[in-house]
C-alpha cells in the first residue's frame, strides 16, 4: 500500500444528514473525539487500531467498524503502512428512521460491537459509497438505506441505560449547558463546578464517566462540531474560529483535522461541491 496520505470528505448526494469520507492515513492520528451521529466504515486496506471507551480494537481489510454516537474514541495506524477505508457518518435521526420503518422499537439504535467481520455487507457498503461517490442519487440512496437496514437488522441492539447516578447526571448536565454558552470565554473547572453545586474533582469524575472526555477536551471537540456546522453554511474559516473561540486559523486547523480527518478548507470546498450538485472527485 502507498504510503502516500489521501483523504476526500464530501456530503451524501441523496441521504440527508449522512456524510462520507475515503481516506488512506499512515501517520495521521485522530485524537479523542466524539460524533454526533455514527461512524459506520469498511476497512479496504491495512489495519486500524482505535480505542474506544477504554479498550484498543483492531480493524483489518475487510471488516467494519461501527461507532456509536456521543462515544469518545481515536484512529491511528495499526502497522506501518497505515489504513484506508470508507466511512459514512449517519445522523441519529436517518438511522432512528429506517429502524421505525423497519419496526424496530429502540429510539437510538446502539452497535455492541465495534469491529465486526460481514463480508455481504462490507460488500454492500463499498456499493453505496462508490454509487455516492459518482453522484449517482438513485443508486447511492437505495443502496444506502438497504445498507443501513442490514446493519440494524444483523448488528444493532436497543442503547443501554446509562449507569451515572442521577446527582452526577443532573451536575454533568448542567455543567455541558453551560459549556455549550461559553464556547468562546469557558469557565475554570473551579468556576464550573461552583456553577453546578459540585466539587471540581466530583464533577471531573463525573463528566469523564457521562462523556469519556474531561471538561477541557469536550469544549474543544464541541468547537470542532460547531465549527462544521458553520462551514457548511459558508463562513469563512478564519472568522470561524473567532466565533468558536479557537485563538487563530491554524488553532482551527490543528483541532479540526485531528478530528475530522480534513482541513476547514477542504471540508468547506467539499460541502460547497454538494451544494452545487456535482460529484466531488476523489
Amino acid at each position: 500500500m502507498t504510503t502516500k496520505e489521501q483523504a476526500h470528505f464530501w456530503r451524501h448526494p441523496a441521504v440527508p444528514g449522512t456524510d462520507l469520507l475515503k481516506a488512506r492515513y499512515v501517520t495521521h492520528r485522530f485524537s479523542r473525539h466524539v460524533h454526533d451521529g455514527y461512524a459506520i466504515g469498511v476497512i479496504v486496506g491495512g489495519v486500524e487500531e482505535f480505542h474506544y471507551r477504554g479498550t484498543l480494537h483492531r480493524a483489518g481489510t475487510g471488516e467494519l467498524v461501527l461507532v456509536n454516537p456521543d462515544s469518545v474514541h481515536t484512529g491511528q495506524a495499526g502497522e506501518p503502512g497505515g489504513w484506508a477505508y470508507r466511512m459514512l457518518y449517519p445522523s441519529i435521526d436517518a438511522l432512528a428512521g429506517i429502524a421505525a420503518e423497519l419496526g424496530i422499537r429502540c429510539a437510538t439504535p446502539h452497535f455492541p460491537e465495534q469491529v465486526v467481520r460481514d463480508d455481504e455487507v462490507a460488500a454492500l457498503l463499498g456499493r453505496a459509497h462508490q454509487a455516492a461517490e459518482r453522484g449517482d442519487a438513485l443508486a447511492a440512496s437505495t443502496l444506502s438505506r438497504t445498507l443501513f437496514a442490514r446493519l440494524l437488522t444483523r448488528h444493532a441492539t436497543p442503547r443501554p441505560a446509562a449507569a451515572l447516578p442521577a446527582e452526577g447526571r443532573q451536575a454533568v448536565r448542567e455543567a455541558l449547558d453551560l459549556i455549550h454558552a461559553c464556547l468562546v470565554d469557558p469557565p475554570t473547572l473551579d468556576d464550573l463546578a461552583e456553577a453546578v453545586g459540585a466539587r471540581p474533582f466530583a464533577l471531573l469524575r463525573a463528566f469523564k464517566a457521562a462523556t469519556g472526555l474531561p471538561p477541557h477536551a469536550y469544549l474543544n471537540d464541541l468547537r470542532v462540531r460547531q465549527a462544521r456546522r458553520l462551514l457548511l453554511a459558508g463562513v469563512r474559516p478564519a472568522q470561524v474560529a473567532a466565533e468558536v473561540g479557537f485563538t487563530d486559523q491554524a488553532h482551527l486547523n490543528r483541532h479540526f483535522k485531528r478530528v475530522v480527518g480534513v482541513p476547514p478548507a477542504a471540508y468547506q470546498r467539499a460541502a460547497g461541491t454538494y451544494k452545487t450538485g456535482a460529484c466531488p472527485g476523489t
